[in-house]
């Protein structure tokens, strides 16, 4: 469902494709932002796995260690735990009968080798199909089909958008997350 609720405010939001748009060219977008942080490791309780970490604004989180994180007696007071979270979202409109409403999701996660400092990185994909089953211009709406059968009505903001899209187009929705954490020796530099 957050999928649904992604495309309804990037559609509905008003984003407009660049430059000119014909009948050759259909809607797309890509939007994406990445967030960083970074804390300094102020204690740790291997037997508990408890973590207290200093963010760089001064506050302070403590949190138990899941058993995935590998390598946490590698980690030790000083260290700094990086973190770099990246989301995207893109949609594209494209002519095509060859394909049905569908969806997929592809997950894939790496952690640090035995005897290194903690570290990961997760990607997570998700990809939805939906076709375009009705347009009406006048009154700037669209509805699109997803792959559980359900039709939803959606209101546009950009005509242009709604004016190079067909019935029968389909919209594919890719919401891409990633999170990369990685503790450093006590030197950030390092």
């Amino acid at each position: 469902m957050k999928i649904i609720y992604v495309l309804v405010f990037i559609l509905s939001g008003g984003l407009a494709m660049a430059g000119q748009q014909d009948d050759a060219r259909k809607p797309a977008m890509f939007v994406g932002q990445t967030t960083e942080m970074r804390a300094v490791v102020e204690a740790i309780d291997y037997e508990s796995r408890l973590v207290t970490l200093r963010k760089d604004d001064g506050s302070v989180v403590t949190f138990t260690a899941s058993p995935d994180v590998r390598n946490l007696d590698q980690a030790k007071v000083g260290d700094v735990l990086h973190v770099e979270y990246s989301e995207s979202l893109r949609i594209q409109v494209a002519t095509s009968a060859d394909f049905e409403p569908a969806a997929g999701e592809m997950v894939s996660v790496s952690r640090s080798e035995e005897g290194e400092k903690p570290s990961m990185i997760a990607v997570d994909t998700t990809m939805l199909i939906a076709r375009v089953v009705a347009i009406d211009v006048d009154a700037m709406t669209y509805k699109l089909q997803f792959p559980d059968g359900a039709i939803y009505e959606y209101e546009a903001m950009v005509r242009e958008n709604l004016e190079a899209a067909d019935v029968g187009d389909m919209v594919t929705i890719e919401i891409t997350e990633s999170v990369i954490a990685v503790v450093l020796g006590g030197d950030p530099a390092e």
